[in-house]
């Protein structure tokens, strides 16, 4: 088994219908597709079990697979041990959905300390001072070991369903890098929790993405690919920041990885995004451009690389 093209549905429709996502990837040629669950509300808005064995038909129609699915529950890092345990709750409503949509991965980002707000580093290059106000008065240690505890309890479960609960690394957060990575594992201490490896959130951090590759070893089950200058973590196309990615895919064959290279682009020509910041929610038709060109030139690299990949 060898790797392969998979991409992610959000930039082409940010929020559910993803109907028309799902048949634009396919159309374009890959073998694997993701979906997304920002808001718990959606499982009772869209991702019901009729619409999720509709859905896992199509991309079966379409001759894909779903690799994951992303998912935002909030409370994961409260200091309210009554928001923990609701955040508990909903994980086994989202591994519903995963099960009935047909995937055995589950993706999420770990909480910021404390669920407090943090700056978007999309704004660090325009600052000319980064201020971020963090509470000194606060049980840090006792934060991420409750925090550890929720993620324990979520690969439990996954273990039950024989199913891997990933964790992408993200700036600011209390999972990172490969090392904040690495002791989660140490802590956590379940084969079903490992890392969705994406270069675009690890190389603003000062991380090395095929560094962490070695690192992190076997437990990286899935792989995002975009790339970025290392100021911030936008989602450009790869080729077009700084991410050595022959050194990266090479590595990723060096330890046997044989899952999805899933092209996930939210900051390119064309692209939906989060409205929040300024986006909009409904992709244009150059971003299928964006996405052809990024599928051709990791294609590039795998063959310079020499690593096989299955088309």
């Amino acid at each position: 088994m060898s790797m392969y093209f998979g991409a992610t549905t959000w930039p082409f429709k940010w929020a559910p219908p993803y109907e028309e996502a799902i048949l634009r990837v396919a159309k374009l040629g890959f073998k694997s597709t993701e979906l997304t669950i920002w808001d718990t509300k959606y499982i009772e808005e869209y991702y019901t079990p009729t619409k999720n064995r509709e859905l896992a038909q199509m991309i079966k129609d379409e001759g894909m697979v779903l690799s994951e699915i992303f998912f935002v529950i909030p409370g994961m890092g409260s200091e309210d041990a009554t928001v923990r345990a609701k955040a508990v709750q909903e994980f086994q409503r989202v591994l519903d959905v995963a099960e009935q949509l047909g995937t055995q991965i589950v993706n999420t980002c770990t909480a910021y300390p404390f669920d407090i707000e943090f700056p978007l580093i999309f704004d660090k290059p325009l600052k000319q001072e980064w201020q971020v106000d963090l509470p000194g008065d606060r049980d840090w240690k006792k934060n991420y070991f409750d925090q550890i505890d929720v993620l324990r309890q979520f690969a439990q479960s996954c273990e039950k369903r024989n199913m891997r609960f990933v964790l992408e690394p993200h700036p600011w957060r209390l999972m990172h890098n490969a090392a904040g990575m690495l002791r989660i594992i140490d802590h956590v201490q379940s084969p079903a929790i490992g890392m969705n490896c994406d270069p675009s959130h690890l190389f603003p951090m000062g991380e090395i993405p095929h560094q962490v590759v070695y690192e992190v070893g076997d437990r990286i089950f899935h792989v995002h690919c975009s790339d970025n200058d290392g100021q911030t973590n936008v989602h450009w196309r790869p080729g077009k920041g700084n991410v050595d990615w022959v050194a990266f895919v090479k590595a990723l064959n060096d330890i046997g990885y044989n899952g999805p290279l899933s092209i996930e682009l939210e900051d390119v020509p064309g692209a939906a995004g989060y409205p929040g910041i300024g986006r909009v929610p409904t992709s244009s038709d150059m971003i299928d451009r964006e996405y052809a060109k990024a599928k051709d030139f990791l294609a590039r690299c795998c063959e310079e690389a020499g690593v096989k990949i299955d088309s």
